[in-house]
């Protein structure tokens, strides 16, 4: 049995906040505000996961309104949806991400995301595509107010 599931998070940038994707606290000027640390790649493909899953999305499974997952680690988050998937009988066999971003660029950080997030998951990062591009300044991304990601998940069973 073969499932897919698609995952999308959106966070606002904001000074005085470190900005973490895929787990790599990378330089920059403005971080991701959240209740966590506002990871959103990890938390797309969280939510991609938990798609796939039919158990609805993170806000679900780690509501911001529970003091338990402020600031939390969103790998962590990500390594407990990746052991829910397991006790459903589920591996993943491929996901593939794109995150939205004006700025910072973030190709220099891909590989070490792709290896935060397979090792998360606990499968191999060959499993794990990573993109990332601009919006060419249009919208909210690319007037540098917020950082968009987008994942997609393939389990099997």
């Amino acid at each position: 049995m073969l499932r897919i599931g698609h995952g999308y998070d959106v966070h606002k940038l904001v000074p005085n906040r470190e900005l973490v994707l895929g787990g790599v606290t990378i330089p920059h000027s403005k971080g991701l505000l959240g209740h966590s640390d506002a990871d959103v790649l990890t938390h797309a493909l969280a939510d991609a996961i938990l798609g796939a899953l039919r158990e609805g999305d993170m806000g679900k499974l780690f509501p911001d309104t529970d003091p338990a997952y402020k600031d939390a680690n969103s790998l962590e988050l990500l390594r407990h949806v990746a052991k829910l998937m397991r006790s459903y009988g589920f591996e993943l066999l491929d996901c593939d991400c794109t995150i939205a971003a004006q700025a910072p660029k973030l190709a220099s950080h891909r590989e070490e995301m792709r290896c935060n997030l397979a090792a998360a998951m606990g499968v191999s990062v060959d499993c794990v595509g990573i993109k990332s591009t601009t919006t060419e300044k249009l919208g909210f991304v690319g007037q540098e107010q917020g950082i968009a990601a987008w994942a997609v998940a393939l389990l099997e069973k």
